[in-house]
């Protein structure tokens, strides 16, 4: 891919590429059956989708994770956040 499809994406989402490549290691990388990561990898999402959530909703999303401990990908979480 070239520097200007990701300078599209960057101008649209206002979210430097670095921080989404990173975000997606992160993921890619986790276990997903320590909390301390899962809970990480929560904040991390919502401070690049800009979005504040609540310590009842991380706690949910961290317990929802834990539970079914499978792997997640970057839309199972925006979807989880009331992403489109």
């Amino acid at each position: 891919m070239n520097d200007s499809f990701f300078k599209k994406i960057e101008s649209k989402t206002g979210v430097p590429m670095e921080e989404v490549f990173a975000l997606a290691n992160a993921i890619q990388y986790a276990d997903f059956k320590d909390e301390k990561q899962v809970r990480k990898i929560v904040q991390k999402v919502s401070q690049v989708a800009n979005k504040d959530v609540p310590q009842s909703v991380e706690d949910e999303l961290v317990n929802s994770i834990l539970t079914s401990g499978k792997g997640l990908n970057l839309n199972d979480i925006s979807q989880m956040l009331g992403g489109k």
